[in-house]
């Protein structure tokens, strides 16, 4: 059974880069047809995906947040990482890691962790 788990600051002052690190146990990152997404949740909103990584290497993100986000990985680590650049506190939420299938079946997450942007 896949495992993910999110690692990463949880204070960041704001105009600064937001990075966080997921760590894969129990599955690789390379494995066919799996895609390795961020997704973020504000105080008292839904659910917003952020991109993904594909098994391929391909990288996917939201138009919304394309400009300022980066999504790369470490196979050899099987750990993939979310960088957010010129952070505000709009950029304040829980930041979880999951993975998914190409049908959005998005089956296993990680624990989430708390990311706060203030100064």
């Amino acid at each position: 059974q896949v495992q993910l788990q999110e690692s990463g600051p949880g204070l960041v002052k704001p105009s600064q880069t937001l990075s966080l690190t997921c760590t894969v146990s129990g599955g690789s990152i390379t494995t066919n047809n799996y895609y390795w997404s961020w997704i973020r949740q504000p105080p008292g909103k839904g659910l917003e995906w952020m991109g993904a990584i594909a098994y391929s290497g391909s990288t996917y993100y939201s138009p919304s947040l394309k400009s300022r986000t980066s999504i790369s990985r470490d196979t050899s680590k099987n750990q993939f990482t979310l960088q957010l650049s010129s952070v505000t506190p709009e950029d304040t939420a829980v930041y979880y890691c999951a993975r998914n299938t190409a049908m959005l079946d998005f089956g296993s997450w990680g624990q989430g962790t708390q990311v706060t942007v203030s100064s």
